[in-house]
């Protein structure tokens, strides 16, 4: 059960990432590039332990 929680709240994560990083590309600001791509990059973090 924890574990199918912490696989969830994962891929939330790279899901949230991916969405700010595609939304926000239209227009390029540095600040809200780096919250994505560290959202994403935690998510996939969460995900391989």
């Amino acid at each position: 059960m924890l574990g199918l929680l912490k696989k969830t709240c994962g891929v939330c994560l790279i899901g949230m990432g991916l969405g700010i990083l595609l939304v926000l590309l239209l227009p390029i600001t540095g600040w809200l590039f780096l919250i994505g791509a560290a959202v994403l990059i935690l998510g996939l973090i969460w995900l391989s332990c």
